[in-house]
């Protein structure tokens, strides 16, 4: 039994299978690539040229421009900062407390809170601010 092929020519290009892998794709690369997702907490720093990136396990405390206080994102009253600092502060460690203040905050409510966090048993400490956009 002999069979007859016909040899045809495509006339028309089907995208549906070129439209499943792109998508596919595209759900692939979102869901194995991670973002760096600062927090929610809205605070203007201030602006430097020598802002560097600080590697360490930090505690981060951040007073808004309102004068609301975080501690590592967990809004705190002023008066609870030493203790809940005392108890994230490991002894014998020296961990770096990083102060997000807001740049239109009065310095001497930064300061206050500086006293706070010393007075916690915190020694070292890092101003955050943000880099300057050179253009």
């Amino acid at each position: 039994m002999k069979f007859e092929t016909e040899q045809r020519y495509l006339s028309s290009f089907s995208y549906s299978s070129l439209t499943d892998i792109v998508l596919l794709l595209l759900i692939f690369f979102l869901l194995s690539s991670t973002f760096i997702i600062q927090p929610g907490i809205k605070v203007a720093l201030p602006r430097t040229r020598t802002a560097e990136a600080h590697s360490e396990k930090s505690i981060y405390v951040t007073v808004t421009r309102e004068g609301t206080i975080y501690l590592n994102d967990n809004r705190i009253a002023l008066g609870q900062l030493p203790a809940e600092l005392r108890r994230l502060l490991v002894s014998g460690r020296k961990q770096v407390v990083v102060i997000r203040a807001d740049k239109d905050l009065p310095l001497d409510r930064a300061v206050q809170v500086m006293d706070l966090c010393k007075a916690a048993g915190a020694e070292k400490f890092l101003i955050a601010t943000q880099p300057v956009k050179e253009g």
